[in-house]
């Protein structure tokens, strides 16, 4: 059996987020989904602060001043998700 490896890390290059889905178009053409469910900070956010975010580096992740989230495209890409806190 071989094993997957990755030829250069990807990058993300955009990221749009509306009240259902977080998607993250990376630089080599691959666009990610996620449900925005997976983010608690991101679902109970304004459309405002969803929508003021920032890469992190050259895109290895993206930030969310705001609502101080950050997200890594690997994450993404692995599944990670964020779960609620208990109130």
């Amino acid at each position: 059996m071989s094993t997957l490896t990755l030829e250069s890390e990807p990058l993300a290059v955009d990221v749009a987020v509306d009240e259902k889905t977080l998607r993250v178009s990376l630089d080599d053409g691959r666009e990610l989904a996620v449900p925005v469910e997976w983010f608690p900070r991101l679902r109970d956010a304004s459309a405002t602060d969803r929508a003021n975010w920032r890469l992190i580096g050259i895109g290895e992740g993206i930030h969310w001043p705001e609502i101080d989230e950050d997200i890594s495209v690997l994450g993404l890409l692995a599944g990670h998700r964020q779960k609620s806190r208990a109130a």
